[in-house]
């Protein structure tokens, strides 16, 4: 099928800045990732509501996007969602979904921005990995979630190329810092075969 972003947001000849891309894409971001079938987002929610979050309780999606991932956890039963993301354009496009409590614009140049304890359950959907946010994200997000704190979150293929990126989850879940709840590998994006992992985490 067609690509417009997808075909530069995994390549390290993108010279834009993260959020300059994601700006420039936000217009056609939905369509063009409808069109690939992107299912992560469905895959993220169901599994994280199958891992017993509370479902009345406030989850961070991080990483928002045009809200694709937040209008996912509406339709598996979360009833209030807030949303953070570096691309302001992105983040209009997000508010139009209606799914969202509050939405917040993060700084693409400092760590996770979560305040500790605010969240019982943050989702981190295709956000972590190439063309995307560095690992030390998800050390950030797990710092910040509280005892029994769940994130649910994706490494695709991109990201599982590279070791750095299950190397981290094992420096939590080996020593016992977190509980490894679900790992699944499926679809991501079957329009231009690409997979995932999705995985629940429930921090010790």
């Amino acid at each position: 099928m067609g690509q417009g972003f997808l075909d530069k947001v995994y390549t390290a000849a993108e010279t834009r800045t993260g959020a300059e891309l994601y700006d420039a894409w936000a217009s056609t971001y939905n369509a063009e990732i409808t069109q690939n079938g992107y299912v992560t987002p469905t895959r993220c929610a169901q599994a994280l509501a199958q891992c017993n979050a509370a479902l009345d309780s406030p989850v961070l999606d991080f990483g928002c996007g045009t809200g694709l991932s937040g209008l996912a956890m509406s339709a598996a039963g979360f009833s209030y969602i807030d949303g953070m993301d570096v691309s302001t354009d992105m983040l209009k496009q997000a508010a139009q979904t209606g799914v969202y409590r509050n939405l917040h614009q993060t700084d693409p140049n400092t760590e996770a921005q979560i305040t500790n304890g605010a969240y019982s359950a943050v989702a981190a959907v295709g956000v972590i990995g190439a063309g995307a946010a560095p690992v030390s994200v998800f050390h950030a997000i797990m710092k910040a979630l509280p005892k029994s704190g769940k994130l649910v979150f994706s490494f695709n293929d991109h990201a599982l190329s590279d070791p750095v990126h299950e190397a981290a989850l094992s420096e939590w879940v080996d020593v016992g810092a977190a509980h490894l709840l679900f790992k699944e590998y499926g679809p991501h994006l079957p329009g231009i075969n690409l997979n995932s992992n999705v995985y629940v985490v429930e921090k010790a």
